[in-house]
């Protein structure tokens, strides 16, 4: 469990949601927080405008992505 004050990134991907404790999960969204912080702190310098709305574009783009790759590391086929 994170302890501490999140980061944006951290908060958005949700760092503390691992019912499964699996270690590549965590991982995986610490990795992507970064990118998201990242992407935020450049959107913050570069004000209103289309640049902002690019990396606002790319930070939903890297949530969903997060999610789809921790359900692809998480997969059970149990069929």
């Amino acid at each position: 469990m994170f302890m501490g004050e999140k980061t944006y990134g951290e908060k958005v991907v949700g760092i503390d949601f691992n019912p499964s404790g699996d270690p590549i999960v965590h991982q995986l969204k610490t990795l992507f927080a970064k990118i998201v912080d990242i992407c935020d702190a450049e959107r913050a310098k570069a004000g209103p405008g289309e640049k902002a709305g690019v990396l606002t574009e790319a930070i939903s783009h890297t949530l969903t992505a997060q999610m789809w790759t921790v359900k692809g590391v998480t997969w059970k086929n149990e069929m």
